[in-house]
């Protein structure tokens, strides 16, 4: 509902990489439906939310005070907050998506978290939840923002209590660095064989930054991952 529902996107996961095949088809209409929220396990309902927090924040910081004062409300279906950061979500992905609908420039920062996310998911031969993994990934971001100078230590740890509140993953002990590094190099934001990530200058100031393979070792081992 939040995420790929919106934007006229559609993609596969293959043994290369996640999202690499695909097609743009813009549909005429999407219809949400929020009864059906209450049809989920609560695991998929959570997993949902960890791409309501990326909106808040890359974009949308009511989102996070709504988080903060509700987390109960927002893995309620019935809850008026739930319905809140639906709506939310979907106007931050719709702006995003109406600017550059095939991911030229804009787009790139709804893929907060997702560069590590992406590395998850294929090393764990998708069986991840993608919420969960861009809550990890997003956690990592963070932390990669911090040590560039980008972010300070109490937006870091607004990451990991956003996404702590709802009982989403801030850690990651799968899969070796190298092993994720190798991964991540498919990603569609590289360019030329060298990593890009995007990163908070600052809550809701994405910005794409090239990085190399050393700088993300600290980052790494930080949230859990073996960087040896």
């Amino acid at each position: 509902m939040v995420d790929a529902a919106v934007g006229g996107k559609t993609g596969i996961n293959t043994p290369a990489g996640k999202n690499l095949v695909g097609a743009f088809h813009p549909p005429v209409r999407v219809v949400e439906d929020l009864d059906l929220l209450g049809t989920l396990p609560v695991e998929d309902l959570r997993a949902g939310l960890g791409e309501v927090v990326k909106c808040g924040l890359v974009a949308d910081a009511e989102i996070l005070e709504l988080l903060s004062r509700d987390p109960g409300g927002a893995l309620d279906p019935a809850s008026p907050t739930l319905h809140e950061l639906v709506v939310r979500s979907v106007d931050v992905k719709a702006d995003v998506v109406g600017q550059d609908l095939k991911e030229s420039g804009l787009r790139e920062v709804l893929n907060y978290g997702h560069t590590l996310a992406h590395a998850i998911e294929k090393c764990e031969g998708y069986s991840w939840r993608h919420g969960d993994a861009v809550s990890v990934g997003c956690v990592f971001a963070a932390e990669l923002a911090h040590d560039l100078g980008l972010l300070g230590e109490d937006e870091v740890a607004a990451h990991r209590l956003a996404f702590s509140a709802l009982g989403l993953p801030t850690h990651y002990a799968g899969a070796p660095l190298k092993d994720l590094v190798d991964a991540m190099l498919s990603d569609k934001k590289v360019r030329g064989g060298h990593l890009r990530f995007v990163l908070l200058e600052g809550l809701q100031n994405p910005v794409v930054r090239r990085v190399g393979p050393e700088q993300l070792r600290a980052p790494a081992e930080r949230i859990g991952i073996d960087v040896r």
